[in-house]
C-alpha cells in the first residue's frame, strides 16, 4: 500500500522503535495516532509529527477501543497498525533460592503478548469492515518480537516466552485474515538503541555493539522504522517473521 494518506496506529510510540516508526510513517504522509502510557512524551511527539496521541494500556480492551475510536474520528479507519509497546524486566527462574515471581511473569505476557494480540484483533476487525485500498488490501499489521524469542538469555524467561508467542501467532493470524485482505508481519529486532540500552553506560553500549557481526554496532530505531514502512509498501510480505539483527545470535549471557 502507498503510505501517503493512510491512517496508522503505532503503540509504544512515545520512545524507541515506536517513536521512530511513527515519525517515519508521518514523514511518508500517513496520519498517525500514537498509543503510549507516557502522556507528556507521547503528546510532544504527536505534536511534532502532526499526529494524535491517546493514552493506552495495550492490554486493556477498553483503552485500545477508545484509542482506535479517537484515531478513526480524526483520521479514518486505521489501515496500518504497528505494535511496539513492550516491557522486559529480568529475573532468573530460581535466584537465591527464590522462584521467579509469578506476577512478574504474567505482567510481561500480558503486555507483550496479550497486548500485541489485543491491538491486532481490534484493529483487524475495523480494517475488515473497510473498503479495500487499491482493490487488493484492507490493511497491514506489523508486530514486534525479538531475537530473544529464539535465543533468550539468562534472566529472559518471561520476555522470551512473550516474544516467542508473538512469533508463533504471526502465521496463523495471517492465514485467518488472508480472506479479508489484511497482511500480518512480525519484526524480530536484535540489540537496538532503545531507552533500555540508552540508560546503560557508554562503555557497556559499545561492548554490546561489538557483539553484532555486521554492522558492528547497536541498531538505530530508524532502521526498524524503515523495515516497518517497507512491509506496508510491499504486498507480498505476509505471514513471516524478519530478524533485524546484523546476524547476531545471542549467547546465554
Amino acid at each position: 500500500m502507498d503510505i501517503k494518506g493512510l491512517a496508522a496506529v503505532v503503540t509504544g510510540a512515545a520512545s524507541g522503535l515506536g517513536e521512530a516508526t511513527a515519525r517515519a510513517l508521518a514523514a511518508r504522509g500517513a496520519k498517525v495516532t500514537l498509543f503510549d502510557l507516557n502522556e507528556d512524551r507521547g503528546r510532544r511527539v504527536a505534536q511534532e509529527i502532526g499526529g494524535l496521541f491517546h493514552r493506552v494500556d495495550v492490554s486493556s480492551e477498553a483503552d485500545v477501543t477508545a484509542g482506535l475510536d479517537a484515531g478513526e474520528a480524526a483520521h479514518g479507519t486505521a489501515r496500518v497498525a504497528v505494535s511496539c509497546a513492550g516491557i522486559g524486566p529480568a529475573a532468573k527462574t530460581v535466584s537465591r533460592g527464590e522462584a521467579h515471581p509469578l506476577d512478574s511473569f504474567k505482567k510481561v505476557i500480558d503486555v507483550n503478548l496479550v497486548g500485541t494480540f489485543n491491538v491486532l484483533r481490534l484493529a483487524a476487525a475495523r480494517m475488515a469492515a473497510a473498503e479495500p485500498v487499491d482493490g487488493e488490501e484492507r490493511g497491514v499489521i506489523v508486530n514486534t518480537a525479538s531475537i530473544a524469542a529464539y535465543e533468550g538469555q539468562v534472566g529472559q524467561a518471561a520476555y522470551a516466552a512473550s516474544k516467542g508467542g508473538v512469533v508463533g501467532l504471526t502465521l496463523p493470524v495471517a492465514r485467518d485474515l488472508a480472506d479479508k485482505q489484511i497482511r500480518v508481519m512480525t519484526i524480530a529486532p536484535g540489540l537496538f538503541l532503545t531507552p533500555l540500552l540508552l540508560g546503560l553506560p557508554q562503555e557497556v553500549q559499545d561492548s554490546l555493539g561489538r557483539t553484532v557481526p555486521h554492522p558492528h554496532r547497536l541498531g538505530d530505531p530508524g532502521e526498524y522504522a524503515k523495515l516497518a514502512c517497507h512491509i506496508v509498501e510491499n504486498p507480498m510480505l505476509n505471514g513471516e517473521v524478519i530478524r533485524l539483527d546484523g546476524a547476531l545470535r545471542m549467547q546465554p549471557k
